[in-house]
């Protein structure tokens, strides 16, 4: 035996109640649970802990960052053993070297421009072998992302898709498919992918199911219309026989204060009908994105340079400005923007960081920031309910998501803190869950979305991917004062059984590999 974890109170991921063992791994795998009588080369006494499965984080945007930060202490310093990458339908594979500049351009506030980064890469293959050749701290999983896929093929245009760019879009879907994605993103408040229709999500959703992949949209409201808006990607799902998982599910601005039970409502009518649907969500009220997601669909459509443009131009600026305040625009879940809710959180160009941690007093100051940092800066949004927030993650299919931005000077506190806080907070402090409730949300039930058939349970023959935590003490350490602060009460981390985090800190161990879903070449 490689390792015996001695007394452990062990949370299994399935749900059900807690238990005292011993736990055996051998050859990056759990052998033995229960009274192990042998010893093994290393041996961890976890009494007062509790032994759970690595956490899996179904909404990361570490696309860049497994790359560029061998550390990794935000996620892994979590529990977190696994992320799903490129998210919200904008990511770095598939591409061609015009694709590829657009996109780094459009979502640097996502990831950083991506200097330090060598992108030998054009497909999804590409990039999972990159992570692979690299070495990363913690697991992937990767997403095709619709709306690059829609850039590829067609452009930043605000258009139908011709039957020839439809075809050319779903052979790039079953390509990147067949190459290890576990499904497709979109995010349908982000330019090119909210210019999709339903019809055509529905046609690259066939493609999704055809291989047991399932649909992730950031879909077209959160806002004003965010019922219609769920209802749409659950009409969608249906017709095109597609597993549905609802990216960082929430309701938010004053119009749906108070609002999730019929969101609930609605995913439970559609479950009762036989439909295969799950959620994430993140456990804070705030959102984060970009300052030009903000932007009326119109104003970014042709790709970043072009929305520079307009800004330039102050007719055209007048145009977003009335969009923005007045009108509600797309960008901003069809909302009037608030600017007392929206904090910049974080500038591509560290010469505008006087910005971070303030409150754009109206659009003339946006339209400045948005000019000088190239479309760069970040943003929280305090736009969220925290009795939605708790309601949500009650529900049966949620899972956990940081949707967690590791840009900017000061970050989403969720990007470190999101697992922690869940146990600390919501478990301990709130009792909102139970510890075996939310182990099976963090770590069980995302895996069997993922349809991993040795991960996400504390059970024999599976991959040691397990995380040691002390129920008293687990918290998230990130404030939103300091965003950056990792969480206390997790000593113990281990990825093939192989320890990642150890006595509360980062190995240098890279155990983590792009976990594939469908083998190369089909289905």
């Amino acid at each position: 035996m490689d390792l015996v974890i001695r007394g452990a109170r062990v949370v299994d991921g399935t749900g059900g109640p807690s238990y005292t063992a011993d736990v055996g791994v051998h050859e990056g795998r759990i052998a033995e649970i229960g009274r192990i009588r042998s010893g093994g080369r290393h041996t961890v006494d976890a009494h007062g802990l509790a032994l759970a499965p690595g956490f899996v984080d179904m909404h990361a945007h570490s696309d860049l960052a497994l790359l560029r930060d061998p550390d990794h202490s935000a996620k892994a310093a979590q529990g977190v053993t696994l992320e799903v990458l490129g998210q919200d339908g904008l990511s770095y594979a598939p591409v061609d070297d015009r694709t590829l500049a657009e996109v780094r351009a459009a979502i640097t506030g996502w990831n950083g421009a991506g200097e330090d980064v060598e992108f030998g890469w054009r497909d999804v293959g590409g990039y999972l072998d990159r992570l692979d050749r690299t070495g990363i701290a913690v697991n992937a999983a990767y997403l095709v992302p619709q709306g690059t896929v829609r850039a590829y093929a067609l452009g930043w245009g605000d258009r139908p898709a011709t039957p020839a760019e439809l075809d050319r879009m779903r052979t790039l879907v079953a390509e990147g498919l067949a190459q290890g994605a576990v499904g497709m993103s979109s995010g349908l408040t982000y330019t090119p992918g909210m210019y999709a229709s339903g019809a055509e999500l529905t046609e690259l959703c066939r493609v999704v199911a055809s291989y047991g992949g399932y649909y992730c949209p950031h879909h077209r409201s959160y806002g004003r219309g965010a019922l219609g808006a769920y209802a749409e990607m659950l009409a969608l799902a249906r017709e095109a026989g597609c597993a549905l998982h609802l990216a960082h599910a929430t309701m938010n601005f004053a119009e749906n204060e108070g609002r999730a039970g019929e969101l609930l409502a609605l995913l439970d009518e559609a479950l009762a009908a036989g439909a295969d649907i799950s959620l994430d969500s993140y456990p804070y009220t705030p959102g984060c994105t970009t300052l030009v997601a903000l932007l009326p669909g119109w104003a970014n459509e042709g790709g970043p340079e072009a929305v520079l443009a307009r800004l330039r131009d102050d007719g055209e600026a007048e145009r977003i400005r009335y969009a923005l305040e007045v009108t509600g625009a797309d960008g901003c879940h069809g909302v009037p923007v608030d600017w007392a809710t929206i904090e910049i959180a974080g500038t591509a160009d560290p010469a505008h960081g006087a910005y971070v941690g303030t409150r754009p007093r109206d659009w003339e100051v946006a339209r400045r920031l948005l000019l000088a940092d190239r479309l760069g800066p970040t943003i929280l949004q305090h736009v969220g309910h925290e009795e939605n927030v708790r309601a949500i993650m009650r529900h049966r299919v949620h899972t956990g998501g940081s949707d967690g931005i590791l840009q900017g000077a000061k970050p989403h506190p969720r990007a470190y803190g999101t697992f922690p806080h869940y146990l600390g907070h919501y478990v301990r402090e709130l009792g909102v869950l139970s510890l075996e409730e939310c182990v099976a949300h963090l770590a069980g039930r995302p895996a069997a979305r993922l349809r991993l058939p040795d991960r996400g349970l504390v059970r024999a023959g599976y991959r040691a991917d397990l995380v040691l935590f002390d129920p008293e003490t687990v918290a998230a350490g990130s404030t939103y004062e300091n965003p950056r602060v990792l969480p206390a009460g997790i000593p113990h981390v281990l990825i093939d059984g192989r320890f990642v985090m150890r006595d509360g800190r980062r190995t240098q161990v890279l155990a983590g590999r792009a976990v594939r879903r469908t083998p190369y070449g089909g289905r």
